[in-house]
């Protein structure tokens, strides 16, 4: 049962919500939103389309299966939560896929905005996390994403499937040991889901590793928090076009949903 909205200041009601539920555990989605700044939208020159495909759209529907949420309602081009701090903003092509972002080089009052924001997440992610350590001894980080994988085009090849599982349970950020029990059975339960008659492909660090927040939570709670970041391959809906599979989508939710008691009892 959810609690409700955790009361947050007005600025930061504006950047992401906080609901908190019952138990430890708590899902993340810090690239579901598209939004942009005024100041930002007029200067980037990314259009609509290419942006959308960078970010992770629908990743906060699917954080919603965790009894607890942070959602980021700022997309990951004004500033991306799951890099350091010092790589937050992109500024330059390398920085975001070689696109060439801005229209003139960001002013340094525009990117410290955007730091502001970042700082501002993780002062409130701090606190919340606190909260269920106190209250539970331990907690469990979902940090939700997904990622393209037909970066060649729409009519492309998809990348191959020995390098592209549909769920990579990125883990390379963590002390595996200590929270071997929990990953192992998040894994064998994705994987023995019945995903609308066939299984899942669940492997770990495949593709990824793990990035900032799984490093931050590891570092600031290194004996009670558990941050594991769900990397999704977009098999559940177009990538060019942004059209969503909706019962995909909604099976991957349930998969999600029905984990959670899973690795709760692990802890």
């Amino acid at each position: 049962m959810k609690r409700g909205p955790l009361s947050v200041s007005s600025i930061d009601s504006k950047l992401f919500s906080v609901c908190i539920g019952e138990g430890p555990v708590l899902a993340t989605a810090l690239h579901s939103a598209h939004a942009l700044r005024d100041e930002l939208a007029k200067l980037i020159a990314v259009d609509e389309a290419t942006r959308l495909r960078e970010e992770d759209p629908y990743t906060d529907q699917l954080a919603d299966a965790a009894p607890s949420q942070v959602i980021f309602r700022r997309s990951r081009f004004e500033v991306d939560l799951n890099r350091a701090r010092d790589e937050a903003v992109y500024a330059r092509p390398e920085d975001a896929w070689g696109l060439q972002l801005w229209k003139h080089p960001l002013p340094q009052a525009l990117i410290d905005r955007s730091l502001s924001e970042y700082d501002a997440f993780y002062r409130v992610l701090r606190a919340v996390l606190q909260n269920l350590e106190q209250e539970y001894g331990h907690f469990i980080v979902l940090d939700i994403h997904s990622h393209n994988h037909r970066r060649a085009g729409p009519n492309a090849p998809p990348e191959p499937v020995a390098l592209d599982p549909e769920v990579d349970v990125a883990t390379g950020k963590m002390d595996r040991n200590r929270w071997a029990k929990v990953v192992d059975c998040l894994i064998a339960e994705l994987q023995g889901f019945d995903f609308y008659g066939r299984h899942l492909d669940v492997r770990e660090n495949v593709k990824f590793q793990g990035r900032h927040l799984a490093h931050w939570i590891h570092t600031n709670f290194p004996t009670s928090g558990c941050g594991l970041e769900i990397e999704l391959k977009k098999f559940f809906m177009d990538e060019w076009s942004g059209q969503v599979d909706k019962v995909q989508l909604a099976g991957i939710r349930a998969a999600l949903e029905y984990v959670i008691p899973q690795i709760i009892n692990e802890l």
